[in-house]
């Protein structure tokens, strides 16, 4: 019986993912306060993948219901954004935003297509992605 010199199984490399499920607010707050205190563990922890499903706006927020935000649903969608890249910024974790079909500003259908930032920054378009709502991720 002859064993093969290399093996036939090589163990991938263990990577750390995060998944963390919206809303990313208080029920009587807009202020993101859970928001905050996920970049902090993403800052702190250094993961390499962060999962991160919606709602990022929640249409079913009392103060989205009331209409009593200081913007568009859109603007404050995108403060959201930016707070979770800018803050995760030297984690260097991937980020991978999955709508809900709760989010306020985003299309009601499903299957959700990704979501659309076309101001994310050119040094940040690596580690961030936007995915479609069902999707397949394949994680290394």
């Amino acid at each position: 019986l002859s064993v093969p010199k290399t093996p036939l199984f090589v163990p991938a490399e263990q990577k750390m993912v995060l998944v963390a499920c919206g809303p990313y607010t208080t029920s009587d707050s807009i202020a993101y306060d859970p928001l905050t205190d996920l970049v902090e563990v993403i800052s702190h922890d250094r993961p390499d993948v962060c999962i991160l499903f919606g709602p990022f706006l929640d249409a079913k927020h009392e103060q989205v219901e009331n209409f009593q935000l200081l913007g568009s649903f859109t603007e404050v969608f995108k403060l959201c954004l930016k707070t979770i890249i800018e803050g995760t910024r030297s984690a260097g974790s991937q980020l991978i935003f999955v709508p809900s079909l709760r989010d306020v500003h985003h299309d009601y259908v499903y299957p959700q297509p990704p979501f659309l930032y076309p101001e994310l920054p050119k040094d940040d378009k690596p580690r961030v992605h936007f995915v479609s709502d069902p999707c397949t991720l394949d994680i290394d």
